[in-house]
């Protein structure tokens, strides 16, 4: 019985940790899909991008993954930023953001991945820090590092993404851009420029999702797509543009993985977290904090 409660208390440590990594894989979702009704399918393809660069700056000048991804962040904002300015350009301007949209972010996806497939091959790649291997363990408890200090990071970036939305004024212009685009442009804002500045904030998320992932686990340029439904399913879960929401079904689908692939077998996992998003959805279609 003892063995049994020490399983489930580690797998639920084990599942809030890989959760705070989820609610990070899904930050840039809940921005442009939530709030500026932009379904990047591509998004996954900028978290590898991500993980590629860490391990790069990783194996040439043993910087820290972590450390490497904040550096980044205002290249990554950039490039979000020009990528939308494409979209706008080709699509949203001309009312054709809806399935030629899709395509264009599904272009981007299969582009980057075979761009990452020509130069680094099909091989695992991974990265070295102090914390990698190591554990904290307290009171028959386990903290892997490799997961703790993700999480952590996370929670941070969170928490900073929150007070900029709620608390700036281009922030609430962000939250305001999809519901009322008109009322801005009486108070003088643009929206086009808001959704630029939302939408390279997102890719910049993903990018330091992608340090994290690469601390986590080896990675090859494919293992972005094992992401694709669990992001958007999170997004949902959490409801539409709520950060806040985002966070609670990232953790709350990490645990019921961590538990059922502990308990029952890790191919049941998968199936078990969409089973819960179906029930959720049918009580709830706004998920947990939607609107």
């Amino acid at each position: 019985m003892d063995l049994q409660l020490d399983l489930l208390i580690n797998a639920i440590i084990a599942g809030l940790l890989i959760g705070g990594f989820y609610a990070a894989v899904t930050a840039g979702i809940s921005i442009s899909f939530g709030m500026l009704d932009i379904v990047n399918i591509a998004h996954p393809a900028f978290i590898i991008l991500g993980s590629y660069i860490a391990y790069i700056v990783n194996a040439r000048l043993g910087i820290d993954p972590i450390v490497t991804s904040i550096v980044m962040l205002p290249a990554f904002y950039v490039l979000g930023a020009a990528v939308y300015q494409i979209y706008y350009q080709s699509f949203e301007k001309r009312g054709q953001e809806s399935l030629r949209g899709l395509a264009f972010f599904f272009g981007v996806l299969f582009v980057t991945e075979v761009c990452l497939l020509l130069v680094f091959g099909v091989d695992y790649r991974s990265v070295s820090a102090p914390y990698i291997g190591s554990s904290i363990s307290f009171a028959h408890m386990e903290f892997p590092l490799r997961l703790l200090v993700p999480c952590a990071v996370s929670l941070a970036m969170f928490a900073a993404l929150e007070i900029f939305l709620s608390r700036t004024f281009i922030g609430r212009a962000v939250m305001a851009v999809s519901q009322d685009p008109q009322a801005l442009r009486l108070m003088a804002v643009d929206p086009t420029r808001i959704k630029r500045i939302a939408f390279g904030i997102s890719i910049a998320t993903a990018s330091m999702a992608g340090a994290f992932l690469i601390i986590i686990q080896p990675v090859i340029p494919s293992v972005g797509r094992d992401y694709i439904g669990r992001i958007f399913a999170i997004c949902v879960l959490g409801g539409l543009g709520s950060l806040p929401g985002t966070l609670i079904a990232a953790l709350l689908l990490g645990v019921i993985e961590s538990i059922t692939s502990v308990f029952y077998g890790p191919s049941w996992a998968p199936a078990v977290s969409f089973g819960i998003l179906l029930l959720t959805l049918a009580v709830r279609p706004s998920g947990l904090l939607g609107r």
